[in-house]
């Protein structure tokens, strides 16, 4: 069964949320609080979009507020899109194959390649980029 996206539906949540650019660590809150909620539980096609809104908003206030000079950080949206989703390591070794590769990946001896973005993008059903440089 294929589910399909509800624009109707998506803008009743774009309507009760209001997702925006983020500038504040207080807004920052509120939209991490959103995405627990979403994150810990199975979502429609259209929550899934606005997790997914939200994930790039956040990520892009806290490299603008936390890191300014820092270009996209993909082992640390994972390390923190693992420990929010109470994911293992052990669960990323299931995704990409073998406990080197994850090993190396979290300790920033290789990069995510396109392919293993798009197993991350899957697995946490998020956008592949923001595993990628």
């Amino acid at each position: 069964m294929t589910l399909t996206f509800n624009a109707e539906k998506y803008k009743e949540l774009l309507t009760a949320y209001l997702p925006k650019l983020i500038k504040s660590e207080a807004e920052n809150e509120q939209a991490l609080g959103i995405v627990e909620d979403l994150m810990h539980r199975k979502r429609t096609p259209e929550e899934d979009e606005l997790y997914q809104l939200l994930i790039t908003l956040i990520e892009k206030f806290e490299q603008e507020y936390y890191q300014p000079n820092q270009q996209n950080n993909p082992v640390s949206m994972l390390l923190f899109i693992l420990e929010e989703s109470e994911r293992s390591r052990d669960d990323l070794v299931a995704v990409l194959g073998t406990e080197d590769l994850v090993d190396n990946i979290l300790n920033g001896q290789q990069q995510i390649n396109t392919e293993q973005a798009r197993k991350l993008g899957e697995f946490f059903h998020i956008e592949s980029s923001l595993f990628m440089e």
